[in-house]
């Protein structure tokens, strides 16, 4: 079984990913990281050219390719849930979990962690503080989608982890 993170850039899903694929000993991959192996491209360049829809089609595309794959633990791009019906593909082929985070938090992890993130980086700190609030509205109802929502604020790994196994346990018998 794979398990996908998904939540907004900021809430913790690559740091969460990988300590949760140490404990339940899965593979860790994060999609960004793949399509910048895959294309030799920063993702900040992919969204100049070719340009953001291009960048959806290959998201589409790594997480289909490497989802059907057993025992890693996923971490997704921020809007890779909404696009292209990826999110009922994703809880279809494993287990979702959403890091929920208000705008308050991301903006305060983002706002000193702007490079290589081609969204936010060269945007004043009010229009930051806007995108925020703005791509949540849009996104909340994708990510409300996962089978497991937890805060991103106070995350614990050990208690995901016990959830997790749980859950994992309880579809595989």
């Amino acid at each position: 079984m794979n398990i996908f993170l998904i939540g907004y850039m900021g809430s913790g899903k690559s740091k969460t990913g990988e300590a949760l694929s140490k404990v339940l000993q899965y593979r860790f991959l994060d999609t960004d990281n793949i399509i910048e192996e895959q294309t030799g491209k920063r993702i900040s360049d992919i969204f100049q050219a070719p340009g953001p829809e291009e960048f959806r089609l290959m998201e589409k595309n790594v997480i289909r390719s490497i989802g059907n794959k057993d025992d890693q633990v996923i971490s997704t791009g921020g809007g890779l849930p909404c696009y292209f019906e990826n999110m009922d593909w994703m809880n279809a082929n494993g287990l979702t979990i959403y890091l929920e985070a208000n705008a308050g938090l991301l903006f305060h992890r983002l706002v000193r962690n702007r490079a290589g993130r081609p969204l936010i980086e060269k945007i004043s700190d009010v229009d930051l503080m806007e995108q925020i609030q703005n791509h949540l509205i849009d996104r909340i109802p994708f990510y409300q989608m996962a089978q497991i929502k937890v805060s991103a604020a106070s995350l614990d790994i050990k208690s995901l982890t016990e959830q997790v196994k749980n859950l994992v346990e309880n579809k595989l018998t």
